[in-house]
């Protein structure tokens, strides 16, 4: 199976006259940038999921506490 030098791989390689940033959605610049800059609104979580969300920011400060006082004490 042989494949032109102007196409693409197939591994997601863009066309040389292609843009890498231009979205794949048939929608214009201006509309693009009017709809994803709409404020989403907040997922509906479930109890067990907020306590998990809250236990892991929890767990995230102790351990930036336990770095911090680590760098701390090596200055010494």
């Amino acid at each position: 199976m042989t494949t032109d030098a102007g196409q693409g791989s197939g591994r997601g390689e863009p066309n040389p006259g292609e843009h890498r940033d231009e979205p794949v959605a048939p929608l214009q610049r201006g509309q693009f940038v009017a709809e994803t800059s709409r404020p989403v609104p907040r997922a509906a979580l479930s109890a067990r999921a907020a306590a998990g969300l809250w236990a892991l920011r929890v767990f995230a400060v102790l351990v930036s506490l336990m770095v911090i006082y680590a760098f701390i004490d090596q200055l010494r």
